[in-house]
């Protein structure tokens, strides 16, 4: 544990502390899930402890619940008579090819049609497979990717370190931090109880990594406003990331919409986007437009597979990042299975959404001390090696999960009233809790 938490405290240029982590067991996987969940988590409470001793004085105390921090990585809301929409589309998965295993990612409409544009349309599983059964992986991945699909080959670790990505993946830092010229000089306007309390977040981040990032900020009192495209839709996660945040739409296309979403960047003092890395600057709010509009932003974005090498804007998500890089078929030799074996969270999408958020606070207490403002790049491809790196894992389970570890707060959602799973750490002082419930995308109305 130790190990990996030293590596990503030294990555964020945090204090070597050791921290507490309390209870026993882990997720059984073939690597070390369960610390990689703690380790990250400890990460971002330690920033904010830090931001408090820079402030106040006084360096809080950091723990981390092993069982509960696993648990948060899979889900954290408990509904009261209502059922969670399904995660996946009937026809994404993994599929056998000619040579190997392919994992085809259809949640979004338009990437089910991408891959459908390829293969036929396909009403199941079964007229997917005997598709997909007549390509070779490499040809299919690249056909699939070609349509603006999304799509893996599975691949070995070793595989994975010859391939061109993987070893621009290999040459990044888990975090790549860097500073901006220009000074903005803002006071701190939180408290111990609410560290962030007044700062504004724009949250464009989609599905897991980065609502997890701007999830966490809220639940330290900032203010998050969520800006999705007027069609986009994740129902299987939205109740369980959209809370303590508002979620507003805007058309980045339209004019208007263009103009409301300036003004909120003006004023916003953290900006998250996990779009492909050149997608913003083809809508023209790349980086010098972004720090033109928003003297003293701090920037924090994340895509799959990195920043660098011939992938960097390759469409993406967690479980296709596993099957490149070498996890889900170590996951298939560790547990003698048959076909790709995954790990048993999207813990590479959990914990890069706590090291943004950890980065974000650490950039934010820089700005509070120099007024220089910074940003901060991470990628799923990157944090799979982190957790690659550590080694295998361990035997003991974890005690299962019983009504104790749930909040006694009764949320009342759009969907139904729902408990929430009690939060994972504790900064002495500063009770993590969210100021609003989870909420459908595009409720609010686009402004602070």
């Amino acid at each position: 544990m130790t190990d990996l938490l030293t590596s990503i405290q030294a990555a964020l240029g945090l204090p070597h502390t050791s921290i507490a982590f309390t209870d026993r067991g882990a997720l059984p996987s073939a690597f070390t899930v369960t610390e990689l969940a703690c380790a990250s988590i400890a990460a971002a409470a330690q920033a904010v402890s830090e931001l408090l001793n820079q402030q106040t004085g006084h360096l809080p105390a950091v723990e981390v619940d092993r069982r509960l921090a696993s648990f948060w990585f899979a889900t954290s809301i408990r509904p009261i008579g209502w059922q969670l929409p399904p995660l996946w589309d009937p026809v994404a998965g993994d599929y056998a090819t000619k040579d190997g295993w392919i994992r085809l990612h259809t949640n979004a409409p338009h990437h089910r049609a991408a891959a459908e544009s390829v293969l036929g349309a396909c009403a199941d599983r079964a007229a997917m497979a005997a598709k997909v059964a007549q390509w070779v992986s490499k040809d299919l991945e690249q056909a699939v990717v070609d349509a603006k699909g999304c799509a893996a080959e599975m691949r070995s670790w070793a595989q994975w370190q010859q391939h061109p990505q993987g070893l621009a993946v290999n040459a990044e830092p888990l975090v790549h931090f860097s500073s901006a010229q220009d000074e903005q000089a803002k006071s701190w306007q939180g408290s111990v109880e609410r560290p962030l309390a007044a700062i504004k977040v724009l949250d464009l981040t989609r599905v897991l990594a980065g609502p997890t990032a701007s999830r966490f900020l809220a639940g330290l009192g900032a203010n998050v406003l969520r800006i999705d495209p007027p069609t986009w839709n994740e129902p299987g996660v939205v109740p369980e990331v959209t809370l303590g945040k508002r979620c507003a739409r805007l058309d980045l296309y339209n004019p208007a919409d263009r103009s409301v979403f300036e003004h909120l960047l003006k004023d916003a003092d953290i900006l998250l986007h996990g779009y492909r890395a050149d997608a913003l600057e083809q809508l023209g709010f790349g980086a010098e437009r972004r720090r033109q509009l928003a003297p003293g932003l701090i920037d924090v974005c994340l895509n799959a597979y990195g920043w660098s090498g011939p992938w960097q804007n390759r469409r993406g998500f967690d479980s296709l990042v596993q099957m490149s890089s070498g996890i889900a078929e170590a996951g298939q030799r560790w547990k003698h299975a048959d076909k790709p074996t995954p790990l048993p969270v999207q813990a590479l999408d959990h914990a890069t959404g706590y090291l943004m958020a950890a980065s974000a606070i650490t950039l934010l207490a820089e700005r509070l001390r120099s007024g220089r403002s910074g940003s901060a790049r991470l990628s799923l491809a990157r944090t799979a090696k982190l957790l690659i790196e550590h080694g295998p894992g361990t035997g003991e389970a974890l005690r299962a999960e019983d009504e104790r570890d749930q909040g006694s707060f009764l949320e009342q959602t759009p969907w139904g009233p729902a408990h929430r799973l009690q939060a994972p750490l504790t900064i002495s002082g500063t009770p993590v809790h969210w100021a609003l419930p989870a909420t459908e995308l595009g409720s609010h109305r686009p402004q602070w």
